[in-house]
């Protein structure tokens, strides 16, 4: 099987930037990769304050967002090529933005994945992974986790700490994955109050001291009885998290991450339930404080891997997603998504100039 030389993008829910990365993917036996060049193109105030905004607009202010949101990724893309002398691509695969995501009322929509992307960049994209799985009755994510199989095959247990906390779990070969907990869309709600853009390395969580009433509040929220498959989104945080938040507004900041520090990491360690090698990678894998607490609560051996895997590795398993999507493979699996059949998701747009 021939080689793929592959542009991915990722665009998470802690809105900082757009994550790319080159990478050529092989086959002998089984899949490997080589991430030949990274990088993270950070979002202006203007386009940060338009996305955590996204929730409150309507379909078709969402729609015109889109047309400019699409033209920012194509200059993106197009910057990164040119950066790093980029020559060989055989497509650019893209998850785009999520900016609405209610699957148990058929819904997702994620801004960027126009038609437009491959005529503005002139190449073969492959795009919009979630919208054919929440028409099979899916959760349309977490999609990660068929890639996380095929590229990590030594896991059994692999978290990815970004917005939200998602776990991915092989069990007697079932492949099962789910969302957590909110993570990095929280703590930095709650950095933000003090005026800080996030909580470097947990510092202020660990300057800070429990709240017993607060951390069992927490504790109680129905979503973690829920038994997989189930997501979270933005949508979620505001209606269930942020009032949380609003009652305990007297309580300090730092009272405010050390308890949700605790919780989150108590919520990880109880679904963890194994002793293997556990790999967590995505921008919570910094904070110093969270990793201890995980690492206190747990008998598992914690993996952090180097900063390029830490920082790309769902740009580079889109990618990937996007590799097996052009050979009609499978990349969602229903046991994963509760889609009504395994099945192989995303748009393939050819430009049309």
């Amino acid at each position: 099987m021939k080689d793929y030389y592959v542009i991915g993008l990722m665009s998470g829910t802690s809105i900082d930037g757009v994550d790319l990365v080159y990478v050529r993917f092989s086959h002998n036996n089984s899949w490997s990769f080589k991430i030949i060049n990274s990088k993270t193109y950070d979002y202006d105030n203007e386009w940060q304050y338009i996305l955590k905004s996204l929730t409150t607009k309507d379909i078709n202010s969402i729609k015109k967002i889109d047309k400019n949101y699409t033209k920012l990724l194509s200059k993106y893309i197009l910057d990164f090529i040119k950066e790093f002398s980029v020559t060989t691509i055989d497509f650019v695969s893209s998850h785009g933005h999520t900016a609405l995501h209610d699957p148990s009322n058929a819904l997702t929509y994620q801004i960027g994945n126009l038609h437009e992307l491959s005529n503005y960049l002139g190449l073969k994209v492959i795009c919009d992974f979630r919208a054919q799985d929440v028409k099979l009755g899916g959760q349309g994510a977490p999609l990660v986790p068929v890639g996380e199989s095929y590229l990590f095959p030594e896991y059994n247990t692999l978290i990815n700490l970004g917005g939200f906390a998602n776990i991915t779990k092989k069990i007697n070969d079932n492949l099962i994955a789910y969302d957590v907990c909110p993570l990095n869309i929280v703590f930095n709600q709650l950095s933000s109050l003090i005026e800080l853009k996030y909580d470097d390395k947990g510092k202020i969580a660990l300057s800070g001291k429990i709240n017993i009433e607060l951390f069992n509040c927490l504790q109680s929220i129905e979503y973690y009885k829920l038994d997989p498959p189930k997501s979270l989104g933005v949508e979620w945080v505001s209606a269930i998290i942020s009032p949380i938040i609003n009652k305990f507004s007297e309580v300090p900041v730092e009272d405010l991450l050390h308890t949700f520090s605790n919780h989150f990491a108590r919520q990880i360690v109880d679904n963890i339930k194994s002793t293997d090698k556990v790999l967590i990678t995505g921008g919570g894998a910094y904070n110093d404080y969270l990793i201890q607490k995980i690492r206190d609560l747990t008998k598992s051996i914690i993996i952090i891997p180097d900063s390029e895997i830490i920082e790309f590795k769902e740009s580079l398993i889109f990618a990937f997603l996007g590799v097996l999507r052009n050979l009609n493979i499978n990349n969602c699996y229903s046991s994963v998504t509760g889609a009504i059949k395994n099945h192989s998701s995303g748009n393939i747009i050819i430009p049309e100039i």
